[in-house]
């Protein structure tokens, strides 16, 4: 199984790129104002996602950034089959995680991009 050549982590909201590979949402619930069918992705992995419990503890206040990610951290490596399966899906190939948080630098998809590239 290849790791993907480039990890990019991108708003929902924001155009699709000619260099955005494997496209995946990574949020556990469906971005506000987007209908399903207008949104380019290759996935959506819920199962990928913090817990509903963790997200809601974290409440994108960055104060809480350290705690939000190494326990969420610790939430992905119990889940090795989810992000195996992700690395397999993407093959090699670029992956951008999609995310709809309006802060770019604290969100789940910067936390699991963080891990990705540890692993």
């Amino acid at each position: 199984m290849k790791s993907p050549r480039k990890i990019h982590c991108k708003r929902v909201y924001d155009p699709t790129g000619k260099g955005d590979g494997y496209r995946v949402l990574v949020d556990r619930a469906w971005p506000r104002g987007i209908r399903k069918e207008d949104l380019a992705l290759d996935a959506w992995r819920k199962d990928l996602a913090p817990s509903t419990e963790l997200r809601k503890w974290f409440g994108h206040e960055p104060r809480r950034w350290a705690g939000f990610y190494q326990r969420y951290h610790a939430e992905l490596r119990d889940n090795d089959e989810a992000v195996q399966s992700l690395l397999k899906a993407c093959d090699g190939r670029v992956l951008t995680l999609l995310y709809s948080a309006r802060d770019t630098e604290h969100n789940n998809a910067v936390a699991l991009k963080m891990y990705l590239e540890d692993t």
